[in-house]
């Protein structure tokens, strides 16, 4: 049965939902569980593993020994491991007619330190990632450097099917969640295998999507893995993309050249935008240094009719039209269906809103991405690809049709994109919390795709439903990060370290440290840094509400300056 669903259904189902998580936990306070630190193990071998490993429903294709330095991670050599391929669920779909598996990839230490790591990976899927396990712009370490088992895996579709794998509901399926819930007993099989022993603590991380199936795990899975790290996670990533496009067509009505919205806002106007957020915002924490720490009160701070020029004459990057004004005020307090109702998020004000990866995500991924997702992989009935153009579908699809049939089912597909990609019952962390798991989520205060407002809604909800949220969930914001990394930023960091000491002993993290990527960082260095910075500036990220605060003294490029206040 097909139906649409009005926008106006939609908030309320959406609230109805929030409603019922936050009340689906015990939010008594108590001590809970201390889960024990793990022990580590040597690998038995790899060469002959092929013949040892055996699992329902899978096909493993090679194993193969790599040297010490044979893989570098962040200018890092990675110690000697074993590397194991296979796929999972090799089948052919009775609805498109095209052959699917969930191809997989496992890196396994020589020297295990007893941990499993499953990296989710971003975007569509569609590719097995080096299994490395890293974090941030500009990796610090990784979880195989440190000695996990690593996994990465495609989600059950390859590269050559994005997006129409999403014609297969089945795909659909896999890349929402189910992917996750086939492959881990598979890759706990294959440690016990290799190394004679189970693996004593399980995590989950990743970044983007690879946030979105974190947040997923954190429920669907609480019971599998021990500690979750979510980075700017798009867990409402359905609705995020429809953001996308809405926003994509309003800048096409203030454009230069018609359909092509990335001249409604341009890179030197985005520019003007982020220098007077900062004019207003910089010394809120008490130094000026190109950072806006606190984030809440630059909201409160900026106003953008009053403190960015109105053009009286013609454009020229140092002024915004009335018009623009409108559409870009509208974008950033959460763009709306046809009857003035918020369907996704507000987005802060923030010193990155005009560098990094803004653009691309601003006005590349509406036609080439956001289209061909939600046209595929989240309608029902999926576009048909003979026709489908991506960019008259940004350019052109009302939002309330995108919002109706993202929500639909039919007999084909009986889970709506809300259902199989996002986390059922987001606040409702009990499962995690009450077995002695952690999950720590950080986010780009300037993340262009996924807003970090939506995830401080999720946070703040999380601990309405549970007095003692910070004993086992906590939120990092990243002040001037853009999606994932890249922006005036201190965007690299090490998160894995700091959730194993909290999951193994008890150590809950106040703060992060993180720093700049300047031209001579062996992680790779950013463009986004400030000539006026150190290049390699350090900034603690606070534990949310904790804001990062200078002390009144000390070098402004040292976190030891700043206090989490």
């Amino acid at each position: 049965m097909s139906h649409l669903c009005s926008s106006r259904t939609i908030a309320f189902a959406v609230a109805a939902a929030w409603t019922l998580a936050a009340c689906g936990g015990d939010d008594a306070p108590g001590t809970l569980p201390q889960l024990g630190a793990a022990t580590g193990a040597s690998l038995v071998s790899c060469s002959d593993l092929t013949t040892k490993l055996t699992f329902a429903n899978t096909t493993f294709t090679a194993a193969s020994a790599v040297a010490a330095g044979g893989l570098k991670v962040g200018g890092n050599a990675i110690p000697s491991h074993c590397v194991v391929t296979g796929k999972m669920f090799d089948r052919v779909s009775t609805v498109d007619g095209k052959s699917y598996a969930i191809g997989f990839e496992m890196r396994l230490p020589d020297t295990w330190n007893g941990r499993f790591f499953y990296q989710a990976n971003g975007g569509t899927d569609g590719s097995v990632s080096t299994a490395n396990g890293t974090f941030g712009g500009g990796p610090v370490t990784s979880a195989l450097a440190q000695g996990f088992a690593v996994l990465s895996s495609d989600a059950g579709h390859n590269a050559a099917q994005n997006p129409t794998f999403g014609i297969d509901p089945q795909a659909r399926l896999d890349y929402g969640y189910q992917a996750v819930g086939k492959l881990t007993p598979m890759a706990k099989s294959v440690i016990q295998i290799a190394y004679g022993k189970a693996a004593d603590r399980s995590y989950f991380g990743g970044c983007s999507n690879g946030g979105r199936h974190t947040m997923v795990a954190a429920v669907r899975y609480a019971d599998q893995y021990d500690g979750f790290i979510a980075g700017d996670p798009g867990f409402r990533l359905p609705l995020a993309a429809v953001a996308d496009i809405t926003a994509f067509q309003a800048y096409n009505t203030v454009a230069t050249t018609p359909n092509d919205p990335s001249t409604g806002y341009t890179a030197a106007e985005q520019a003007t935008v982020a220098a007077a957020v900062l004019a207003k915002c910089d010394a809120l924490d008490g130094a000026v240094d190109g950072l806006v720490q606190d984030t809440k009160a630059c909201q409160a701070a900026f106003d953008l009719n009053r403190d960015v020029p109105t053009c009286t004459g013609a454009r020229d990057g140092t002024c915004l039209t009335t018009a623009q004004k409108t559409v870009i005020g509208q974008r950033f307090a959460g763009v709306t269906n046809s009857t003035g109702t918020k369907f996704y998020s507000s987005w802060p004000w923030d010193a990155g809103i005009g560098s990094g990866n803004t653009r691309f995500w601003n006005f590349t991924v509406p036609g080439l991405l956001d289209s061909g997702a939600v046209g595929f992989i989240w309608q029902v009935p999926p576009e048909d690809p003979a026709t489908f153009n991506g960019m008259a579908f940004a350019l052109t699809t009302p939002v309330d049709t995108m919002l109706g049939k993202i929500q639909a089912t039919n007999a084909t597909y009986t889970e709506n994109s809300l259902q199989f990609m996002t986390p059922p019952n987001p606040s409702d962390l009990s499962v995690l919390r009450n077995r002695g798991a952690k999950i720590m989520v950080y986010h780009g205060t300037s993340d262009p795709i996924f807003s970090s407002d939506d995830t401080t809604a999720w946070y703040n909800s999380v601990a309405a439903a549970n007095i003692d949220v910070g004993t086992f969930a906590r939120l990092f914001l990243v002040p001037g990060m853009t999606h994932c990394s890249a922006g005036p930023a201190t965007d690299q960091f090490d998160m894995l370290t700091p959730i194993v000491n909290w999951v193994e002993k008890g150590q809950a993290p106040d703060s992060v440290l993180a720093s700049a990527r300047g031209a001579s960082n062996p992680g790779g260095a950013s463009a986004d840094i400030p000539a006026s910075w150190s290049p390699t500036r350090t900034r603690p990220l606070c534990s949310y509400p904790k804001v990062a605060t200078y002390n009144g003294s000390g070098s402004i490029e040292l976190a030891g300056s700043f206090s989490c206040k």
